[in-house]
């Protein structure tokens, strides 16, 4: 009478798994229980695969970590930074474009859950903190800037300083972003995020616009 035939663990049946999917499984994770708690096993297991293979792609945490920013933040801001570039209108237009394509790409989904993270363990992990300002926060803001400098240029803007600016109108966003994934059970304020942010970019534009100008 032959052997039983036992059942394989999920991961033996897919060593093939994409790291596109170890990625989508370490956002997750660090989404979920952030950058201390998130083991590498976890995040092997939820892709369905070993610890082993994992390793075949990412040498350590941080390394998956970083991989996960890029592949989805960095990213979006590479796409926004190519849009400006090839944008003829009215600067107004562009500054709106940009601010609610970054809502929508990146603050209204789960990616958000990294900002959250980035916040709350950055002075545990100095060396992450310095990457993500690196890469997100200083490309980001120099993305805004740029459109802002842009609007001055052509005379469409109230003359200002771009890179004074700039941080003020990033915080709103921000803070739209934590009412929505973490504030809501407590402090249910925001019942239309994509209305906030029209709002929001309307009286900015009201204050950027020269006097007589329509919001567009």
């Amino acid at each position: 009478m032959s052997e039983p035939i036992e059942s394989k663990p999920r991961w033996e049946r897919r060593k093939d798994a994409r790291p596109q999917e170890l990625l989508a499984a370490a956002l997750q994770q660090f989404v979920e229980r952030g950058y201390a708690a998130t083991r590498l096993e976890d995040v092997a297991r939820s892709a369905g695969v070993s610890k082993g293979t994992l390793y075949l792609y990412f040498e350590n945490k941080e390394e998956l970590f970083k991989a996960v920013v890029r592949e989805n933040i960095v990213s979006s801001i590479g796409e926004a930074e190519q849009a400006v570039a090839a944008f003829e209108g009215p600067s107004a237009g562009l500054l709106r474009a940009i601010l609610m394509q970054w809502w929508e790409q990146v603050g209204s989904t789960r990616l958000a859950g990294m900002t959250k993270l980035m916040m709350a363990e950055a002075n545990n992990f100095p060396d992450l903190a310095r990457f993500y300002n690196e890469e997100v926060i200083t490309r980001a803001h120099g993305l805004i800037a740029s459109v802002l400098a842009r609007g001055v240029a052509r005379g469409e803007f109230r003359p200002h300083d771009p890179q004074a600016l700039t941080p003020i109108l990033v915080a709103p966003v921000i803070m739209l972003m934590m009412w929505t994934h973490s504030f809501v059970p407590c402090d249910p304020k925001v019942d239309d995020p994509h209305a906030f942010m029209n709002d929001f970019i309307d009286q900015t534009l009201r204050g950027l616009l020269p006097p007589g100008s329509v919001v567009p």
